[in-house]
């Protein structure tokens, strides 16, 4: 009888596990379409498109979808949202037309093992999605995969399924060591596949396991030697215990899967990419590498972790959109000293939904969590800065609820499956339309409906260019003034009075500004155009406070910055420090002008000084302790 098993068991010596034949692949059969008929806008208007649907194996979506106008005259109410919620925008109905859809593929289908099939039916899953029956039968018949398809696809089970029954037919056991190993780029992607692999193993045999940064490195050692079958990693960590972990049996490893391949060379990980893929045996290793995007230097590393002659499944590159059809898109044009108060009134409107705020840093996440359930509106918080335990604490709470508010850094953009989400809302726009396409694909996911609202100011409608060349449909929402809650002298006062939310305010400021600055799109996010004191208005300052920042040539995204996206997957802060030469001052004070620091170099140069001076004269005052203390035990005398 199938038994269930927990993530590790004891082995001592490592033997090599004997091959066994490949399986027999079944035929796939014709991907599942769905066209929609996209609402027309005032500002852009995105052709009709058929649109592939990336559902769930067991549900359909047909759902007429309800888009606000830009209408002068709506009544202010919040975008309507598919459940019939209250709205800020007036809405027009449009309705979906669809076609016949080909039947998708059961995964009974497939040679799987029994225990997996019982597995996946306990899960809910009995057909599959398009780049699960393109990529399964080809994985499953030991060759290497190249893939790339939109979030929510059910890319995980793509590649989970296949590495399992690898294990299974090679009757791995802890003894083994590690057979299967899955890279990700942030620590809350690998919980999520390691929790996904959990119930695809419920009635496996062979041992399954996580280490991740953050995480104590001594009990995941302790886990690693008594032999984890399958393990979901991080690039630091896993590149850590390669290196340092003695009873590590990796030299039997069959397979190697890179997820999010893309974002793991985004933030920073490219050459410990490079030395893991060196130090990992490639002798009979099976390499699966999913990327949303194809750029130079994902094409280096697969050339490097794959073998020749590659599989390439691209289930997206005849899509007419980038997102789904399930998605409902809008932006808001907005002042910069309206921007929290409408988040505000939304919010408010919303405490029953299931809404995910994206933010551009981890002090602005900070303070607008603790201002947010200062004034009774309840939301959960997750960013670099948080201790591992907080933020897994935070992650698996929002997935649970039915409802709730979290407000996030681009930590949650990518990969997450955060089950019922109804709205996505960008606050801080981001600076690539591939950041826009990941942040919205927290909604939608499966063939649900969801809808999304992204914040921008006048100065940023350029953006909207770089979007609808990237193939997304937006339309634009309008919320008139009235409408909004006018709670400025409210806030203005609580941070007068409160010591502690007025300094959260200004680190949340002060990383706005950062941020921003550090945007590659220039001609868009130009940080001298801010207007500073309608800035710092948003963040409830009657007088905004001075920040120092880089502000000199050089385009795009500095050492700062890669520094800031880097730490999403470590423990350190995400946000840029303290220049220490800083080209220039910004002032928040209303009247002033971006003014060059002079003898800012001067300054830094002498402060070095004193602080190397200081340093030698603690050296010396060291030594010479060090000296009066042998001899007072009588060690060796030290000549003069």
């Amino acid at each position: 009888m199938p038994r269930k098993k927990k993530s590790g068991s004891v082995g001592d010596k490592a033997a090599k596990p004997k091959p066994s034949n490949e399986p027999s692949t079944s035929k796939t059969a014709p991907e599942r379409t769905e066209s929609s008929a996209e609402p027309s806008t005032s500002s852009q208007k995105p052709e009709k498109s058929t649109e592939k649907a990336s559902s769930s194996p067991s549900k359909d979506s047909k759902e007429s979808s309800k888009e606000p106008s830009t209408s002068p005259s709506n009544d202010g109410k919040e975008p309507s949202t598919s459940n019939g919620a209250s709205a800020s925008a007036s809405t027009s109905t449009t309705s979906a037309s669809t076609s016949k859809q080909p039947e998708r593929v059961p995964f009974n289908t497939l040679d799987l093992s029994e225990p997996t099939l019982r597995a996946l039916k306990d899960m809910g899953f009995e057909t599959m999605t398009s780049i699960q029956a393109k990529s399964i039968p080809v994985l499953l018949a030991g060759k290497d995969v190249l893939g790339a398809a939109r979030t929510g696809s059910g890319k995980t089970l793509a590649f989970l399924i296949p590495a399992v029954e690898l294990l299974h037919r090679l009757k791995f056991k802890p003894v083994n060591g590690t057979g299967i190993i899955i890279l990700t780029p942030t620590r809350e992607l690998a919980l999520q596949i390691f929790g996904v692999a959990k119930d695809l193993m419920a009635y496996h045999s062979q041992t399954f396991g996580v280490v991740i940064g953050g995480a104590n490195p001594k009990a995941e050692v302790d886990k690693l030697s008594k032999g984890v079958n399958l393990l979901v990693a991080t690039p630091g960590r896993l590149l850590d215990h390669l290196q340092n972990a003695k009873g590590f049996v990796y030299r039997n490893l069959r397979a190697l899967v890179i997820d999010e391949a893309d974002r793991i060379l985004e933030i920073g990980f490219e050459e410990e990419m490079k030395r893991i893929i060196s130090i990992l045996p490639n002798e009979n290793r099976q390499s699966m590498l999913f990327s949303a995007t194809q750029t130079t230097k994902v094409t280096d590393l697969a050339r490097i972790s794959l073998r020749p002659g590659p599989v390439h499944v691209d289930v997206d590159k005849e899509e007419a959109t980038s997102t789904v059809s399930t998605l409902s898109q809008g932006y808001v044009v907005c002042s910069s000293d309206m921007r929290f108060r409408l988040l505000y009134t939304f919010l408010k409107k919303n405490l029953k939904k299931k809404v995910i705020v994206f933010f551009s840093s981890c002090n602005s996440v900070k303070y607008h969590a603790e201002l947010l359930n200062y004034i009774d509106v309840p939301v959960l918080d997750l960013h670099g800065k948080q201790k591992q335990m907080k933020r897994t604490n935070t992650f698996f709470e929002f997935i649970n609820a039915e409802s709730g508010i979290l407000l996030c850094t681009d930590v949650a953009a990518r990969g997450l499956d955060i089950p019922r989400v109804d709205w996505i809302v960008q606050f801080d726009p981001p600076d690539d339309p591939r950041d826009y396409i990941h942040r919205v694909g927290r909604t939608a996911r499966a063939g649900k409906v969801g809808k999304s609202l992204l914040f921008l100011l006048e100065s940023e409608l350029g953006f909207l260019r770089y979007l609808k060349d990237a193939k997304v449909p937006l339309n634009e929402y309008s919320f008139p003034a009235e409408r909004i809650a006018n709670i400025q002298t409210q806030l203005e006062k609580l941070l007068q009075k409160n010591y502690f939310l007025h300094k959260s305010a200004k680190d949340g400021f002060r990383s706005y500004l950062q941020s921003y600055a550090s945007y590659s799109l220039k001609k868009i996010y130009d940080v001298n155009k801010l207007d500073l004191a309608k800035v710092g208005k948003s963040f409830g300052f009657a007088t905004p406070p001075r920040v120092n920042l880089v502000v000199g040539p050089g385009g795009g995204k500095g050492n700062q910055a890669k520094k800031r996206k880097r730490n999403e997957d470590g423990s350190e802060s995400e946000d840029v420090l303290e220049p220490l030469e800083p080209e220039g001052t910004i002032s928040g004070e209303e009247g002033d002008e971006n003014v060059v620091s002079r003898g800012g170099n001067r300054r830094e140069k002498q402060r070095r000084i004193e602080t190397l001076g200081k340093k030698r004269v603690e050296k010396e005052i060291f030594r010479k302790g060090r000296e009066q203390k042998q001899q007072r035990q009588g060690g060796v005398q030290w000549s003069r």
